[in-house]
This record gives structure tokens, C-alpha cells and sequence, in this order.
């Protein structure tokens, strides 16, 4: 089957502010050792969750006014670190569709076009106006428009951005590359018949 096209996202915010987020903290290593990713959402931000006891501490993602909510707002290079494509995945898990800060670390960003989450950009000052109506009316259904790059909370109309390899291959439905090869077997297949290292070749 082929890709869906991501052409907006609809949903409610959960706000994390803070700056150099990094995968560390989105996903801790311990938490890398399945084979697959199920299941990693259970552990997004597990260590900024709980203490090692095992009690909630106050975060964003403990708070029963963002339960459910698939839009993640945070501030400058969020991401970094270890590039790691857990940490995309434990988001995406957790039930996040899309992504608002100020900027990415590359790879995450490029890991979370991967996954078909779009993570988009908006100024400081756009990114403080996002994160306030977070906190003030948390039940805001946004809209983020990958066609007019715009971010749409209640009367507020915001422009957003992200590299347009990866908003193309988001709208066109083509983020997924395992699906786009597998969609062209025959194609590769007679490729290979043409290649002499594919097909029998033997050095003299």
C-alpha cells in the first residue's frame, strides 16, 4: 500500500519547554534493548517522569490536562544529542503526531520525517505565543497546514517552516522509504538482471 500524505495535523498541544532536549532525555538507553519499538512509548521522558521510586515527579506528560494530546511544543534544538531513532519513535508511540519548536537537531528531524511526524519551526516569539495558550486553554484543537506552512490556534495564525525534502516527502506520501522500495520490487528486480555482479557474473 502506499504511503499516506501528511497534509495537516489536528490536535490539542502538550507543552515542554526548555532548551538542548536531548534523546538522552526523550528515551534512556536502558530502555533500547527490544528488538522492535513497541512498546517504547511507555518510556518517553521516563526519567524526567519518575523518580527511582518509581512516584511521578511534575511533568508535561504526567499532567491530566494534556493526556491524549498529539502535538508537542518545545523551544531550541530539541532532539540532540545521541542520534538515535528511538527517540522519534517513543514520541510517535506516546501518541505525538507532529512536532512545533524553534529548531531541531538534524537527525531527529530527519528521523521524525522518517516516521511520517512532521517537526516544524516558528520563531522564538511564535514558539512563547504557542506555549502560553498551551497552558492557559489546553483543550485548543490547532491546526498545523503543510501546504501553507501555517499554524492555525484559535483566532491566532502563525507561519511555520521545515526543510522541504522532508515537508515534500510528507505531502507527496513518499516519507516512508521501506514502503517506496517495496512498492517497486519489479522494478529493482530488473535492475538487477542487467547488473553482471547480480546476475551470475563470475571473475575471470
Amino acid at each position: 500500500m502506499p504511503n499516506s500524505s501528511v497534509l495537516e495535523i489536528v490536535g490539542q498541544m502538550v507543552p515542554v519547554p526548555g532548551n538542548d532536549i536531548d534523546t538522552d532525555r526523550i528515551i534512556p538507553a536502558r530502555f533500547m534493548t527490544a528488538i522492535t519499538f513497541d512498546g517504547l512509548g511507555n518510556f518517553a521522558f521516563y526519567d524526567e517522569r519518575f523518580d527511582r521510586e518509581g512516584k511521578q515527579k511534575k511533568h508535561p506528560f504526567n499532567d491530566p490536562r494534556f493526556a491524549g494530546h498529539q502535538i508537542l511544543v518545545t523551544q531550541k534544538n530539541f532532539g540532540c544529542g545521541s542520534s538515535r531513532e528511538h527517540a522519534p519513535q517513543s514520541l510517535m508511540r506516546w501518541g505525538i503526531r507532529a512536532l512545533i519548536g524553534e529548531s531541531f537537531a538534524d537527525i531527529f528531524a530527519g528521523n521524525c520525517a522518517a516516521n511520517g511526524v512532521p517537526a516544524v519551526m516558528m520563531s522564538a516569539q511564535d514558539v512563547s505565543i504557542l506555549l502560553t495558550i498551551a497552558q492557559q486553554q489546553p483543550e485548543l484543537v490547532i491546526r498545523i497546514d503543510l501546504n501553507e506552512m501555517t499554524v492555525s490556534a484559535g483566532e491566532v495564525e502563525l507561519h511555520c517552516s521545515m526543510p522541504e525534502a522532508a515537508r515534500r516527502s510528507l505531502i507527496n506520501g513518499t516519507w516512508d522509504m521501506t514502503t517506496v522500495l517495496m512498492e517497486s520490487v519489479e522494478k529493482i528486480r530488473t535492475t538487477a538482471s542487467r547488473l553482471p555482479y547480480m546476475n551470475g557474473f563470475v571473475k575471470a
